[in-house]
């Protein structure tokens, strides 16, 4: 097994329980951290996002200057785990990412910018 299959399915492991977490699946909000969050919607867990986010920056600035860069890691966690809320509530999963990823492999980040704003530009003309 290869360590990107063994990380795909720990982030589909993940997925599943935040899943199991709405409440249509019968996620309780007083007792679960993610049902809460879900609950609440999404102002909630983009918040989240936002601090989470935040947290990744001050610990790579951190990490700069001396401090422990596994910290970064720590924060990234925290980071993805409220990522992976949002996309749950959208009925999107981790495997939606992965293939988003992988369909840029190879691609040149400066092409791929400058092919979004193509692209924009030309919807915005239509």
């Amino acid at each position: 097994m290869t360590s990107t299959t063994t990380s795909q399915d720990a982030l589909a492991r993940l997925a599943a329980v935040i899943e199991s977490r709405k409440a249509a699946n019968g996620g309780d909000a007083n007792a679960s951290y993610v049902a809460r969050l879900l609950h609440k919607g999404p102002d909630s867990f983009l918040k989240k996002i936002g601090e989470e986010a935040t947290e990744v920056v001050m610990a790579a600035k951190d990490a700069d200057h001396g401090g422990d860069k596994t910290k970064i890691v720590y924060e990234v966690a925290d980071l993805w785990f409220h990522c992976m809320i949002a996309l749950a509530h959208y009925d999107l999963t981790p495997a939606d990412v992965i293939d988003e990823l992988q369909r840029r492999e190879g691609t040149s980040g400066i092409e791929e910018k400058a092919l979004r704003k193509a692209i924009a530009r030309e919807e915005g003309q239509t």
